[in-house]
């Protein structure tokens, strides 16, 4: 699974999922991406998920980019403590994801295969998520 091989501080602020993506908001890599529409907190096990699901639906065909890292520790007191004694200890890893960051792309496949298996992805996450394509009504942008 995803995390950081060494971080500066062991826990971390909770922190706010205020607006938009601005960075990571387009399909870059491959041909079609998944768009999160809401905000959220992804695990490291939700995103081990989707790309399983994805490599399995591809068949191994194609390629896949995963767009996110969980790279913020979540902690969790144990069940029945007293208040105070401090913060709980680093149970896992989530990666923040604000409305309109491209989670995963894939590439190098047909649509109906691509569209199918992100559609599949989707049932992994607690977000809303959309499929995006790099393409505009059927036509490339760049040619």
């Amino acid at each position: 699974m995803l995390m950081p091989k060494r971080v500066k501080y062991r826990k971390q602020q909770r922190g706010r999922m205020k607006g938009k993506a601005l960075r990571g908001a387009e399909v870059t890599f491959g041909e079609y991406g998944l768009m999160a529409l809401e905000p959220g907190w992804i695990t490291a096990r939700q995103i081990e998920a989707a790309r399983r699901t994805l490599a399995r639906e591809m068949k191994r065909r194609g390629k896949i980019w995963i767009r996110i890292f969980p790279d913020k520790p979540y902690t969790h007191r144990p069940a029945e403590t007293r208040m105070g004694k401090g913060k709980g200890n680093v149970e896992y890893w989530v990666a923040v994801v604000k409305p309109g960051r491209i989670m995963f792309e894939v590439g190098g496949l047909p649509q109906e295969v691509a569209v199918e298996a992100l559609r599949q992805a989707t049932y992994k996450f607690s977000i809303k998520t959309k499929v995006v394509s790099k393409f505009v009504l059927g036509s490339r942008e760049n040619e």
